[in-house]
């Protein structure tokens, strides 16, 4: 197993900057894939198609194989490697036996979350793409999938070496409205789809990938005359009026390249909301390109994303399909009760108004109390059903009860000492989140105040910490009424922490 390079921190502020450090990060593969690889390698009798077929399971191997082969054939008349089994044949079994030993390999688990999600989202939009698209362009299927896996892989390093950059892109971007362009000047320096579009290039990706990020840079206007004509779904024979009278704009749409974006579109529109304008957007789109109504195409990708979830999906990851219905019996696979509900589209518009308030700025509190009973209303909003706001003194040697919700009213009135409770303490200590469940429940409960778990009786139970200016100040206690958590909660639960510490951080920065 290869030992993981030390991550850089330095936060580059030009194009340039940005693409020497990614291009120069080793991605990190899991050990079981790394493990499977390497012995279909070693074993005389697999094929280069048995090898491929073993490495689509780790993103990060398959772009990593396909970069090395495509450096190799750079400045030269050779075609770039375009799919995994290219590569291989280019490279041979030698030389790719060396570059997987070269790779570090650590337990799935164990990866960076946010470079895990990311590859979810990469992996769905593959799903999205394979179910959409590649039936219909049979002859193609390779350059859809490989080009829709792919197509976000130059935000992978990223997601390794500055994954705080990119929750702030998304919490400001999507869920504050705020321009991607700003925003990106600020983060970052220069426009995300710069970094990638450069990258993409300088790794040879499929050409499809690159037509992707040219059409999103240089062709926008072709874009938004198309997507009038694609809102305009309930009149199929106007839309195709329309476009018969501008075949130049039919043929621009009609590119099987187009089929790469859609599907990232989609995938990455729904991280968000499966509602919200983005993921219309490019429904809408879809709808147009494939000529079929728009509630067939929702059909179609509410199916492929709960394939997806049940492919690759994670109990610390977020996938956009724990918030549809499920068909019946589905969650019965998991032995014991029931999941919770997942809010619903009502609850999370009534979340995601709580948690604008919460990210407003200047802030929009009068006081301390005032902000945590936003908070406490953002928490019950995305499903938790009892929840408990406790807040530090100056000598983290107390919590006491701030805000309570579906809780009895003289728990408002308890405080707990910390050094009575390994698990407060290291919820103090740093940010960090506990999450209870029937394998560790017995274990952390003996480690908790018996006054504190009383209030929270069952086996499920999230107990986080918030931060503001590096420093904990303040601890959260929720579940949703001791049974198991829907998931789509404890994604919400976690975007809610972190809209809460942005309110801290604004509310303690008025007035200077």
């Amino acid at each position: 197993m290869a030992n993981q390079t030390n991550i850089p921190t330095q936060k580059p502020t030009t194009l340039e900057g940005w693409v020497k450090l990614l291009d120069g990060v080793r991605l990190p593969v899991p050990q079981d894939a790394h493990d499977r690889v390497s012995k279909s390698i070693a074993d005389n009798r697999s094929s280069l198609r048995d090898i491929a077929e073993l490495m689509q399971d780790s993103p990060a191997l398959a772009l990593s194989i396909i970069r090395e082969a495509n450096r190799h054939t750079h400045g030269s008349m050779t075609e770039p490697a375009e799919n995994l089994e290219v590569a291989i044949n280019r490279l041979g079994l030698k030389r790719t036996e060396e570059l997987l030993s070269r790779l570090p390999a650590e337990p799935l688990s164990q990866l960076p979350v946010a470079l895990r999600q990311l590859q979810l989202i990469s992996q769905h939009a593959t799903q999205q793409a394979n179910g959409f698209f590649a039936s219909r362009l049979a002859r193609l299927w390779q350059d859809i999938h490989w080009g829709s896996l792919l197509f976000l892989s130059p935000l992978w390093p990223m997601a390794l070496t500055h994954p705080q950059l990119l929750e702030e892109w998304e919490l400001r971007v999507f869920h504050k409205g705020e321009s991607a362009r700003k925003v990106e000047k600020q983060l970052f320096g220069v426009r995300l789809l710069d970094i990638c579009q450069t990258l993409v290039s300088l790794w040879r990706l499929p050409i499809w990938v690159e037509q992707g990020y040219r059409l999103l840079l240089t062709e926008q206007r072709e874009l938004v005359k198309v997507l009038r004509i694609a809102r305009d779904s309930d009149h199929p024979l106007r839309q195709q009026n329309r476009l018969d009278d501008d075949p130049t704009l039919r043929r621009w749409l009609n590119q099987p390249a187009n089929t790469v974006l859609l599907a990232n579109g989609l995938a990455l529109s729904a991280q968000q909301a499966w509602d919200s304008p983005h993921s219309a957007r490019w429904q809408y789109l879809t709808s147009l390109y494939l000529q079929i109504p728009m509630a067939e195409v929702q059909q179609q990708l509410h199916q492929q994303a709960a394939n997806s979830a049940r492919l690759h999906t994670m109990p610390d990851l977020w996938h956009p399909a724990v918030s549809l219905l499920w068909p019946p019996g589905m969650n019965r696979i998991h032995a014991g009760l029931l999941p919770a509900p997942a809010p619903t589209t009502e609850d999370l518009a009534k979340w995601r108004s709580q948690c604008a308030e919460l990210l407003a700025e200047p802030s929009p509190f009068t006081n301390a109390m005032h902000l945590t009973t936003s908070a406490r209303d953002a928490l019950v909003a995305c499903g938790m059903r009892r929840v408990m706001i406790l807040m530090a003194d100056r000598t983290h040697a107390n919590l006491r009860v701030h805000q309570v919700a579906g809780l009895p009213k003289e728990t408002a009135g308890l405080n707990f000492v910390v050094n009575q409770s390994n698990v407060l303490q290291r919820l103090l200590s740093q940010q960090a989140q506990v999450r209870l469940t029937p394998a560790n429940t017995a274990q952390f409960s003996a480690l908790l105040p018996a006054s504190l778990r009383a209030q929270f009786r069952g086996e499920h139970l999230l107990l986080r910490s918030l931060i503001n200016n590096g420093r904990v100040i303040m601890v959260v206690v929720a579940d949703q009424g001791g049974g198991p958590l829907s998931e789509i909660t404890v994604q919400a639960f976690g975007k809610t922490a972190q809209c809460i510490e942005k309110a801290l951080h604004t509310f303690s920065q008025r007035g200077q």
